[in-house]
């Protein structure tokens, strides 16, 4: 569970890491896209097929049970967790 955080946080402060670079374009770039033509040849005709489906019925209903649940107890630990220091990039 703890290891869960910790990977937690630490995709978290590498996301805001992301978040802070600096991008500036150096180069123009060019698509030039091919050019088609199509011509068509003969007249479509499309008849979709008919189904007659029949779906099952579905009852939901609430009724109380008595069941066994287990309980969690919590206590506080000293953990080491990441810590992440990120320079903008317009600062270095």
């Amino acid at each position: 569970m703890n290891a869960r955080k910790i990977v937690l946080v630490a995709s978290a402060l590498f996301a805001v890491g992301l978040t802070a670079c600096d991008v500036e374009k150096t180069k123009e770039g060019n698509v030039s896209l091919p050019k088609y033509e199509v011509e068509k040849t003969q007249e479509g005709n499309m008849k979709l097929p008919e189904y007659d489906v029949k779906t099952p019925e579905v009852t939901v209903k609430k009724e109380e049970k008595t069941v066994e649940v287990p309980t969690i107890k919590k206590e506080e630990r000293t953990v080491q967790v990441p810590n992440v220091d990120i320079t903008p990039a317009k600062e270095k």
